[in-house]
């Protein structure tokens, strides 16, 4: 339950994650719109929720000089992480501006989207921007809950509708499983967490509540389209060689290529039961997911 003394701000509030966590706070939290502050690089995409009475404010990670202002008075943040993974040490550089705002503003708790794993063991090459960023945190002083998420269910919609089309799923993740999360849970999560009166420092990981392989994934895909779907496996070598020539962009290879071989590890298929106690509501489960969202993969 939202504290009406609490100012909250929330970060990147004009993306999607950002988005569903105000609406979130609005209608379920309960939170006053005169309590709730919306950061974002450009104000004018969040004019429905200033119509509201929500505090929208201009804010840059890159631009740290605007974000005194864009804090001003917030002391308990949601700070989204950003998309800049074009180029190393970008992202953590932005992150680090923001959190040492935060700490001259008087923010007195962050909560931080995070990965499941960010350790130096990771293959995912912007792991190390979410453990840089928690260590960041934690040297700051500040309380904070570090939200490690597991990957979106959102994020196979495209692999599916390829698996669907060519009637091959290509994986180098064998027979290892992962406990993906709806993208609506990891808002809901943000939104707990924020509004909860926890202090201290705590890290805890948000995953579905089952862990699937990809074989398993194409089974239930088959069952609910009626469409066959063969599981090729290869060596993460070949995995590699197969998305260079798929013409993928230099940048993004790395990252298709580390999330299938963090699953390989069996770095992916834990199942924490964290989601359940921070929000009170058990994770969608995956077969509900893929009902619902039918029609985005199958046209």
């Amino acid at each position: 339950m939202a504290d009406t003394n609490t100012i909250y701000g929330v970060t990147g509030a004009s993306g999607k994650l950002g988005r569903e966590v105000l609406d979130l706070l609005l209608d379920e939290q309960r939170v006053p719109a005169a309590n709730l502050v919306a950061i974002t690089r450009d104000p004018s995409k969040l004019s429905a929720y200033a119509a509201r009475g929500v505090q929208v404010r201009a804010g840059d990670f890159e631009k740290p000089e605007s974000l005194p202002a864009a804090f001003g008075g917030v002391q308990r943040l949601l700070m989204i992480s950003t998309d800049a993974v074009d180029r190393p040490g970008r992202r953590v550089q932005q992150h680090r501006n923001a959190i040492d705002a935060a700490k001259a503003a008087g923010v007195r708790h962050v909560v931080y989207t995070s990965m499941v794993a960010p350790d130096e063991a990771s293959p995912v090459p912007f792991a190390v921007d979410h453990r840089l960023t928690e260590e960041a945190l934690a040297q700051s002083g500040l309380e904070y809950t570090s939200l490690r998420m597991m990957w979106y269910m959102e994020g196979l919609v495209a692999r599916v509708g390829q698996a669907l089309a060519t009637g091959k799923w290509v994986t180098t993740a064998a027979e290892e499983k992962t406990a993906n999360i709806a993208h609506m849970d990891c808002a809901r999560a943000a939104a707990a967490a924020l509004v909860s009166s926890e202090g201290g420092k705590r890290v805890m990981d948000m995953t579905g509540g089952e862990a699937h392989s990809v074989s398993e994934i194409a089974a239930t895909l088959t069952k609910l389209t009626g469409k066959p779907i063969e599981v090729v496996h290869v060596t993460p070598e070949q995995y590699e060689e197969g998305l260079k020539a798929a013409g993928l962009p230099p940048f993004v290879i790395p990252i298709v290529w580390g999330i299938d071989v963090n699953t390989r590890m069996g770095r992916a298929g834990k199942v924490s039961g964290e989601y359940e106690k921070l929000t009170g509501r058990k994770p969608t489960p995956f077969k509900d997911w893929l009902d619902a969202n039918k029609k985005s993969f199958t046209g």
